[in-house]
């Protein structure tokens, strides 16, 4: 297996100014571990790193698809993978770092090798869903696989949504691909996790750092993207925190400042689940309060470690 650095938190907490000095102290190349930075042209809404760190230090799994693509779990894993045996071969660490906690979990547990859903059969599973509504869909997919909406609530359209997709694509339930072998671990991660004490100020930053996505254009950079690649509402870049209330109001649905309110109420509650699922983390190798003074100080030693 491969050694790598895992720096795990919240939004706003500042994990990417710690991997990037992180990654110039111990020789590494920083993989993103971020839902939104997937997407190119989102620069602004998923606050990709300045250009000049990515010069400095080399950055992976950034703009590796288009706004209207759908990017999963599975995609993810399979580019970190490469990502990870290319970074080794040059004698370098990879710092996997961000925040989205379902590819991180991919990464621990490994993904179950599910065949991908054509986009035909997605699309269309998506319609009917917002057609019929997410209790009659849970409830076809109670008689058809009722092992797995036993394990998905009633309300979680996503969940629901993907697994009757799987079923129609492959004609076997989701169940029985989750039965099967998981693919063995590649990464021996050394992870430090970013949980910060005062949740207040972890407020305060998510609203200071809006303010100033809202001022450099995220509007702006929603609008252009929307227009460009005639995405309908219901895309998946477009339900991230930030671009989902930027997209409302450019259709005119709400007010700019509801735009401004909505899109802090919904990175707060963001933050609280990764939050949740970062206390969940079994044995995380050290935790850190990224607001403490000492607290890139603590992450360097921790990553010389590595």
């Amino acid at each position: 297996m491969l050694n790598a650095l895992v720096i795990a938190g919240p939004t706003a907490c500042g994990k990417s100014e710690t991997a990037f000095a992180a990654a110039k102290a111990i020789g590494g190349e920083i993989v993103s571990v971020d839902a939104g930075a997937v997407y190119r042209e989102m620069d602004i809404g998923a606050a990709k790193p300045p250009q000049k760190w990515r010069e400095e230090v080399r950055h992976h799994l950034f703009d590796v698809c288009n706004p209207g693509e759908r990017f999963d779990a599975g995609a993810f894993c399979r580019l970190a993978a490469h990502a990870a045996r290319e970074i080794h071969a040059r004698g370098k660490t990879p710092i996997f770092a961000g925040g989205t906690m379902m590819y991180f979990y991919a990464l621990r547990e490994r993904m179950h090798d599910i065949p991908p859903v054509p986009a035909k059969t997605r699309d269309e599973t998506e319609q009917e869903l917002r057609a019929r509504g997410v209790k009659a869909m849970h409830n076809e997919l109670a008689q058809a696989d009722p092992q797995s909406a036993q394990n998905i609530a009633d309300n979680d359209s996503q969940r629901v949504c993907r697994a009757l997709a799987v079923l129609r694509a492959t004609g076997k339930p989701l169940s029985e691909w989750k039965s099967g072998k998981r693919p063995p671990p590649f990464l021996r991660m050394r992870a430090a996790l970013f949980i910060p004490e005062d949740r207040a100020l972890l407020r305060k930053r998510i609203g200071e750092r809006l303010k100033l996505m809202f001022a450099e254009g995220l509007a702006e950079e929603t609008r252009a993207v929307i227009n460009k690649w005639h995405l309908p509402p219901s895309t998946q870049c477009l339900t991230l925190a930030g671009y989902r209330q930027a997209a409302a109001h450019i259709r005119g649905e709400i007010t700019e400042e509801v735009m401004h309110e909505r899109a802090y109420h919904a990175t707060c509650q963001l933050a609280k689940r990764q939050l949740s699922r970062l206390r969940a983390w079994q044995a995380p190798d050290i935790v850190i309060d990224p607001f403490a003074k000492d607290a890139q100080t603590q992450l360097l030693e921790f990553a010389k470690q590595t």
